[in-house]
């Protein structure tokens, strides 16, 4: 069934100048189209004269492109990647050329590089080096009004892609040169050949800086334009032929573009390759890539294995205030809630946030001055930050490969990875051919085959289903029992803090609120956001004589109160607060009248969210049997009841 597409009818105050517009930018070329000479058309383009402009345009223009990407592309990476006072002055010396009239920008070039100019005398004594009048001159004014072109077209691109890409490359080891070739370029590459393509047609239809820098002088700096600039003068319908052929190398320029101007970084693979749907088929092998790109320059000695103890010892500052210790084989897992400083400490390891600084000591090394490709610091963003012009395969060994391990080491030890990951059997797709859970478990496979002796995991389990998440629970908690280092998870989920975890650090505002054993943490907690991710009830207020003076009204007698004045978090279970249709009778010193907001399952049981105005929300836990015998359903008004020896109360 063909999808049905709604047109929308223009009110012709806005399409009669539209289709006015279209014809003013037509004309001209219905004109070049009308007026060319068919008959001779060939013998206008194979005249001596046409043959030698079009040969040295294709020469000026081949060596401006290769000049334009020489100095534009690094150029492009410094204004979409750094900061740096006088970035919008650069910006628009970028800019200058493109608004400059050519008549004026060539004689810019004259007084910078002619002869009698700022530069031109320099290069001429100590170079020999002349460049007016010259197909080197030539050369110069097509790069001067071009290279915008490129510098545009890939600053666009390069923001537009994540830096997450960026900083995991360097996270696995790789420097800041090899990250440039093998990831942001192959990642931008649709940018950087739009911008290509734009500024090698700027430069074959260059004209005014050409002339007025270089001359008009057949076979030196007689360029095409220049060529039909003098056929105009003595033989107007030549020039109307060669015009024709620059109009169409234009055209053919902006069609094969098909309007990718700015040249956004895509995932080449989600273009022709469909997901497929279950996750334990094998996909077919596409053809063999090429090598990840040259070994690093400093890497560490191939086949270095990963043993040896590295215990962590960090004092952050900034953002995040706090001392981090632990010994090698240390699984942390840090918890808070939204903004609390979680992902920024990961950050702060790494050496990729000006928020906050470590000084960092792996083992007997201090890495704090070490940028983040030499620390050994690896991690998993919560993306995954898989590099999509790379398989999994290529993807898990990159970090082998970025410390030179050689190339068929490297795949051998990643495929056995990807393998222990239950992944092993999809190494040859791209990330757009993989799940989200299969992506992230290649994610963690990368990591894990670096080699880290720090690893950091944003979330590493958050898009696995249950299943898949055990599987890889149970294989992540294997390797890190034998890891020699310290591992840090930034986790939403009590059973990865608890099954992981040999301590939970909580953090609040950038400041460790508490660092203590999962057991410790689960009794005790002292955040009520991480009470209530453990499913507790959790009610900050002020301790009085028999109990707790609630922070949002009313109060809470307890069995074992703490002195009086104190801040202090009482902890109720879900399964300790009973639900009645009446006001209960008996022992309970804590009853509240509420209404019930919601009804969830968990497992077997229920879970029933009452509101009080006597008290703040309570979570209650019940059977599916007890819900029925009480006929609960949203809406329905209840009492609720706390013994007091059901309360715990911890000092904040």
């Amino acid at each position: 069934m063909s999808r049905l597409r709604t047109r929308t009818r223009p009110p012709v105050a806005l399409a009669l100048p539209a289709l006015l517009a279209v014809a003013f930018l037509l004309m001209p070329l219905i004109g070049i189209l009308v007026r060319t000479p068919w008959g001779d058309l060939g013998e206008h383009l194979g005249s001596p004269g046409v043959v030698e402009a079009l040969k040295l345009s294709l020469l000026v223009s081949l060596w401006a492109l290769g000049l334009s990407l020489v100095l534009g592309v690094p150029l492009a990476w410094l204004l979409a990647r750094v900061e740096f006072k006088g970035k919008a002055l650069v910006r628009s010396l970028v800019l200058l050329p493109m608004v400059l009239p050519p008549t004026v920008g060539g004689v810019a070039l004259l007084l910078g590089f002619g002869r009698r100019g700022l530069l031109g005398p320099w290069l001429e004594d100590s170079f020999g080096i002349t460049l007016p009048f010259h197909t080197s001159g030539a050369v110069v004014a097509a790069t001067f009004v071009a290279m915008p072109f490129l510098v545009i077209s890939l600053e666009g691109a390069l923001g537009g892609l994540k830096q997450s890409y960026e900083e995991t490359a360097a996270s696995l080891g790789a420097s800041p040169v090899r990250v440039f070739f093998t990831v942001t370029l192959p990642m931008v590459a649709p940018g950087l050949v739009a911008g290509a393509a734009l500024t090698w047609a700027r430069a074959l239809g260059e004209f005014g800086a050409t002339i007025t820098f270089a001359g008009n002088l057949p076979g030196t700096t007689q360029t095409l334009p220049l060529q039909v600039y003098l056929l105009l003068q003595d033989q107007p319908e030549a020039a109307t032929s060669v015009s024709l052929l620059l109009l169409a190398i234009a055209m053919a320029v902006l069609i094969a573009l098909r309007g990718r101007w700015t040249g956004t970084p895509i995932d080449r693979g989600a273009v022709t390759t469909p997901r497929p749907a279950p996750e334990e088929a094998p996909a077919p092998a596409p053809a063999s890539e090429p090598d990840e790109g040259p070994d690093a320059a400093g890497a560490a000695p191939a086949g270095s294995a990963q043993t040896g103890h590295w215990p962590l010892h960090a004092t952050v500052t900034g953002f995040n205030r706090l001392t981090l210790a632990a010994e090698p084989g240390t699984t942390i897992a840090v918890v808070g809630e939204n903004g609390a400083g979680k992902t920024t400490l990961l950050r702060a390891l790494l050496g990729l946030t000006p928020r906050a600084h470590a000084d960092l000591r792996l083992g007997d090394a201090d890495v704090t001055a070490l940028p983040p490709h030499k620390r050994q610091v690896a991690w998993v963003p919560q993306d995954g930050a898989l590099f999509p012009h790379l398989s999994a395969l290529a993807n898990t060994a990159y970090g082998l490969r970025a410390r030179s391990v050689p190339r068929a080491d490297a795949r051998r030890e990643a495929q056995a990875w990807l393998d222990r990951l239950g992944v092993g059997h999809l190494a040859q797709r791209r990330p757009s051919q993989l799940s989200g859970g299969q992506a992230q478990r290649v994610a963690l496979a990368r990591a894990l085959a670096a080699r880290p002796r720090l690893l950091l995991l944003d979330e590493p389990l958050a898009a696995l289903d249950q299943t898949t998440r055990a599987h890889v629970r149970h294989t992540l908690r294997t390797h890190l029992a034998g890891f020699g280092g310290v591992c840090l998870i930034v986790t939403h989920d009590p059973v990865e803090a608890v099954s992981l975890a040999d301590r939970v650090l909580v953090l609040a505002d950038g400041r460790a609120l508490q660092d203590a054993p999962p057991a410790e943490v689960s009794r005790h907690p002292r955040s009520p956001w991480v009470a209530r991710m453990l499913g507790r009830n959790a009610w900050p207020g002020i301790a009085s004589a028999d109990g707790l003076a609630l922070a949002a009204g009313g109060r809470l007698v307890v069995a074992e109160a703490l002195p009086e004045g104190d801040q202090a978090l009482a902890i109720i279970a879900p399964e300790a607060v009973s639900v009645h249709r009446d006001r209960p009778g008996g022992s309970p010193r804590n009853v509240w009248r509420g209404t019930v907001r919601e009804i969830t399952a968990v497992g077997s049981r229920l879970r029933v969210l009452i509101a009080s105005p006597d008290a703040p929300d309570l979570v209650a836990e019940i059977t599916p049997d007890a819900a029925a015998e009480l006929g609960l359903a949203d809406g329905s008004e209840v009492w609720t009841s706390v013994k007091a020896t059901e309360v715990t109360l911890v000092r904040l």
